[in-house]
C-alpha cells in the first residue's frame, strides 16, 4: 500500500516567512539607527534645496515664454 500525497507549493509559505523575516528586520534597523537617521536630517534637506532646484523646474517650458514677449 503506497500512499501518495500530492505536494504543496512551497511558494505562499516561503513568501510569508520572508515577509516577517524583513518586518522583523525592518523594525530593529529603524529602532537601532533612529539616532543616526535623524541626527543627518537637517543636513539631507539642505543638501535637497539645490538638487530640487535643478530638477524640479524643469516643467515650466520656459523656452515657450520667450516666444510671447515682444
Amino acid at each position: 500500500m503506497d500512499h501518495q500525497h500530492p505536494r504543496r507549493a512551497a511558494g505562499p509559505r516561503l513568501g510569508l516567512a520572508l515577509f516577517g523575516f524583513l518586518a522583523v528586520a525592518g523594525f530593529f534597523l529603524i529602532t537601532e539607527h533612529r539616532a543616526h537617521v535623524l541626527g543627518v536630517l537637517p543636513f539631507v534637506l539642505v543638501a535637497l534645496c539645490p538638487l530640487l532646484h535643478l530638477f524640479g523646474h524643469g516643467g515650466h517650458d520656459h523656452d515657450a515664454q520667450k516666444g510671447d514677449k515682444p
